[in-house]
């Protein structure tokens, strides 16, 4: 079958890894299943594994690709959850992995996954925006909904519109409810975060008309200060990522004083992915599509990521 591969890892030329070309059939263990893939998105996540973050070397060669929908043995449309674990929230479980880590992923005509893994899709949801949910809009329907512990109404910070998890955060928002405050480097990124449904936004560190009641935080080291300045006193900063660094200063005084909450939040559960999916459904939400590529020209996705000139997913279409 033809994949997506990484075949080695390289932290400064990434895409030297990137190998597109015939692999073997998947494996099915005992209480696996094969999804015939009919898209996939691409993460962050497969960019790192190319740069050998995560990853040990004696799993390579690997298909990347953590996301996809596509159609089960049965005949079923399926979206497929990526994380890979037991209990009742697998993202708990020390043992967990996501789909590319440890098992090969969804970069390709055929996938493997747990049987359990599979979660119905909705027939008013296209296999292209399906493929999008089970990594970055997961991650931002648990931080919202879930990790937040905000009510409708409240005020929302997302830090570095543009990526996908923070696309999520900004739509998800507002149909949620929330008004959702936004910032970016980019003024175009700015004007389609308030095309998406951002309120107000902002540059990267600017004085905001008042504190919030949450800031969503993936970016990390570069906006970490903003985010615990730009917070109510008893406010909350989730974090789901530290793309531009992850050991910024505490300001522990400022955290203890005005009774801040630093909350971490990774991915989400097979429940979270399925009611997602009915979310969207109900309220007609769609992620954001930056491009969608036939998966035998993934190197112009990856090229693009790397790049950070996106706004949104990247899909592959198989």
């Amino acid at each position: 079958m033809f994949a997506v591969t990484a075949t080695q890892t390289d932290p400064d030329n990434p895409l030297a890894g990137l190998t597109l070309g015939e692999r073997p059939e998947p494996k099915v263990p005992d209480g696996w299943t094969t999804v015939s893939v009919r898209a996939a998105a691409l993460n962050h996540h497969d960019l790192w594994t190319l740069k050998g973050v995560g990853i040990r070397q004696d799993r390579l060669p690997i298909v990347l690709g953590c996301d996809a929908a596509g159609v089960d043995e049965d005949g079923n449309e399926v979206i497929v959850h990526s994380v890979i674990g037991t209990g009742a929230d697998e993202t708990l479980d020390p043992k967990r992995t996501l789909l590319s880590e440890v098992h090969d992923g969804t970069f390709a005509e055929r996938v493997a996954v747990p049987r359990r893994n599979l979660v119905p899709k909705p027939a008013g949801l296209g296999f292209e925006h399906a493929a999008c949910l089970p990594t970055a809009w997961l991650t931002a329907y648990r931080m919202l909904f879930d990790k937040a512990g905000l009510e409708p109404g409240s005020t929302v910070l997302v830090q570095g519109a543009g990526g996908g998890v923070a696309t999520a955060l900004i739509a998800l928002g507002r149909a949620g409810g929330y008004r959702v405050w936004a910032t970016s480097r980019s003024e175009e990124k700015r004007e389609r975060a308030l095309e998406l449904g951002a309120d107000q936004v902002f540059e990267p560190g600017a004085r905001l008309p008042e504190r919030v009641d949450a800031v969503m935080e993936t970016v990390g080291q570069a906006t970490w200060d903003h985010s615990l300045k730009s917070l109510k006193p008893g406010g909350r900063i989730v974090v789901s990522g530290a793309t531009s660094g992850a050991v910024p200063p505490a300001d522990l005084n400022r955290v203890f004083f005005l009774q801040l909450s630093v909350i971490g939040s990774t991915m989400g559960t097979r429940e979270q992915l399925g009611r997602l999916a009915v979310f969207l459904e109900q309220t007609g939400v769609r992620p954001v599509v930056d491009r969608v590529l036939p998966l035998a020209e993934a190197r112009d996705g990856f090229a693009a990521m790397a790049e950070g000139e996106i706004f949104g997913k990247i899909v592959f279409t198989v």
